[in-house]
């Protein structure tokens, strides 16, 4: 039997630190958010999601945590320019390092843990965590966030929304028949051409996500959903639908199809 937190049955730290551990990797991460693939068509829905959140904000010093090879920096740099003092975060060396170089000089970056960040009660006006709580235990993230953010400051979180058909199709049976065509390849010695990386997400339900945000001290105001999409894995891989992210975020019923949402939340 495997030792836990061997290679061989690695803990979910080990799957989430070792994703983004080096150059190469962040580049393939950074690169899927390119084009028109899924991963992209996700990307552009959430960027939209955010500026709908901002757009009545008038600035102020702005936290991305979790801010990975720097893509929401450098948007929020490029469409408010001189809006935000922005700050990002993240426990990935090599995500700092790509992050820099995106953002340039506009923008201040410190590698940290989300559950113990380098930084002052308080600091910030604006807290953003995007696509990051699925991969750390939320309750210490979400305290930590609300640290961070001065009283009334404003946060704002996503996650994989997990009871959308999207993700129930992807998540209990494209990626199990991927890992599962994989191991035939690699039985019969042909060429793998399937498989799929095991990530360490954890995604909680809108309403669960609420109610740890309140434990936090973080009272939600609006959750909207986005990737609108009726589309299931592998047939959306196959559709180039147009660049119209507007079309891509509901509240209420129709929002059920969003293989993500948003959480806008006030620190108390």
């Amino acid at each position: 039997m495997p030792v836990r937190g061997t290679l061989e049955d690695p803990t979910r730290e080990q799957l989430v630190r070792v994703q983004y551990a080096d150059a190469e990797l962040v580049a393939d991460y950074a690169d899927a958010y390119s084009g028109w693939g899924p991963a992209a068509r996700y990307h552009r829905s959430r960027l939209h999601a955010v500026d709908r959140v901002l757009r009545e904000h008038p600035g102020g010093a702005l936290l991305d945590v979790g801010c990975g090879p720097g893509m929401m920096v450098r948007h929020l740099l490029d469409d408010r320019p001189g809006d935000f003092a922005v700050t990002g975060c993240d426990r990935s060396a090599a995500m700092v390092d790509a992050a820099r170089r995106r953002a340039g000089k506009g923008a201040d970056f410190s590698v940290g843990d989300i559950r113990e960040m380098p930084f002052a009660d308080g600091a910030f006006d604006i807290a953003l965590a995007m696509g990051v709580l699925e991969y750390v235990d939320i309750g210490p993230a979400l305290h930590e966030i609300a640290r961070v953010v001065r009283p009334g400051g404003l946060v704002a979180v996503t996650m994989l929304n997990p009871r959308s058909p999207y993700r129930l199709v992807e998540w209990g049976l494209y990626w199990p028949a991927r890992r599962m065509l994989g191991g035939l390849e690699e039985a019969f010695h042909v060429p793998r051409r399937h498989g799929a990386r095991r990530t360490g997400i954890r995604a909680y339900a809108p309403r669960r996500l609420r109610h740890e945000l309140w434990r936090a001290g973080l009272q939600a105001e609006d959750t909207l959903f986005y990737d609108v999409t009726a589309l299931l894995p592998p047939f959306d891989r196959l559709v180039r639908r147009p660049d119209r992210p507007e079309r891509t975020v509901a509240r209420g019923i129709a929002g059920r199809l969003g293989t993500g949402y948003l959480i806008a939340a006030r620190r108390l």
